[in-house]
């Protein structure tokens, strides 16, 4: 039976995270494990670094021509990458 004051383990890693001011690194951090599932298996195999600083994502590739091809779609890549992490996680993605 559950008493008044009990809350679910989510929300309770929820306030835990908003507490000790975790919950910027804990996104950005999903985000780095999210890269493979959001882009897809070829762009993943070809992604050779990935990092957040600051709300900006940077991502080595080595293909030049998906470079180019992300570029173009930088924006779309932005929004998706935020829909999924439920809050504005990335504000901008650079391209190394």
């Amino acid at each position: 039976m559950r008493k008044p004051n009990d809350i679910t383990l989510k929300e309770g890693i929820g306030k835990l995270l908003n507490v000790y001011k975790l919950r910027g690194k804990f996104d950005e951090t999903s985000v780095v494990a999210l890269w493979p599932d959001l882009m897809g298996k070829a762009i993943a195999n070809r992604t050779t670094q990935i990092y957040v600083s600051q709300k900006k994502l940077f991502v080595r590739i080595e293909s030049s021509v998906i470079k180019n091809e992300l570029l173009m779609v930088k924006s779309g890549i932005i929004q998706k990458i935020n829909e999924r992490a439920g809050s504005e996680v990335i504000t901008e993605i650079v391209f190394l």
